[in-house]
């Protein structure tokens, strides 16, 4: 993992300023607004957020704003990712243990893979669109994450063959998790995840994997781009 943390810091390009000194006040900001995992406070400041957006989009990539990435996609907020992230380290397995293995469902730019590269031991990431698979395997071959498997596959299937997984997070929200995903976690596992429910509205929903079954907690609304099966 160390060896993963020194290869997402790499030295800045594309910039104006000073990277570091910007992504730290974007960590001075997600901590001011609750995120208190040093571990992720950590990976955040890390990876260069502006290498995964368009060089026209560049001068917000340490805003917290969501940005297109094309495709009818986009790359979500850092409080976004923060929080979703921490959520997952405050899982009973990764409590005891750290986070092992980690699905990702819906890669994007591949943002949210190298962050999650310096708190899991393993991530597969899962994308359906072939041109945001391209993009963000060449986002990251730059940064050489051994520990991340990139997938072009249907998100809604999950993984199998690399299960069980000790947290899924999805960056898309549909009308019910995919029973493949429950399937796929391990017990003492997480699921994070937006979905909508009654009403329309996106929420947050967290999934625990118990000795006796799924413990489900709904938080706050959100706002994810649609979860869709099969494959473009």
């Amino acid at each position: 993992m160390q060896a993963a943390r020194q290869a997402v810091a790499a030295p800045p390009v594309g910039l104006g300023l000073d990277s570091a000194a910007v992504r730290a006040r974007m960590v001075q900001k997600l901590a001011a607004g609750g995120i208190t995992s040093p571990a992720v406070l950590q990976a955040m400041g890390a990876v260069e957020r502006h290498r995964f957006v368009d060089s026209a989009l560049v001068n917000q990539a340490y805003e917290d704003t969501s940005l297109p990435i094309g495709l009818g996609q986009t790359i979500s907020k850092p409080s976004v990712v923060a929080r979703m992230c921490e959520l997952l380290l405050g899982a009973e397995g990764a409590r005891a243990g750290g986070l092992g293995r980690v699905l990702e469902i819906g890669t994007g730019c591949g943002y949210q893979a190298a962050v999650l590269s310096l708190l899991a031991r393993e991530v597969y990431t899962l994308e359906r669109l072939r041109g945001l698979h391209d993009r963000a395997r060449d986002n990251l071959r730059p940064f050489r994450l051994a520990n991340v498997h990139l997938l072009f596959g249907d998100g809604m299937l999950g993984y199998a063959k690399g299960a069980p997984y000790a947290a899924i997070i999805a960056a898309a929200g549909g009308d019910a998790v995919p029973q493949a995903w429950c399937d796929q976690l391990a017990v003492g596992g997480r699921l994070v995840a937006p979905m909508a429910l009654s009403g329309g509205q996106q929420m947050l929903l967290v999934i625990d994997k118990t000795p006796h079954g799924l413990k489900q907690n709904v938080l706050e609304p959100v706002h994810f781009v649609p979860l869709k099966s099969g494959i473009a």
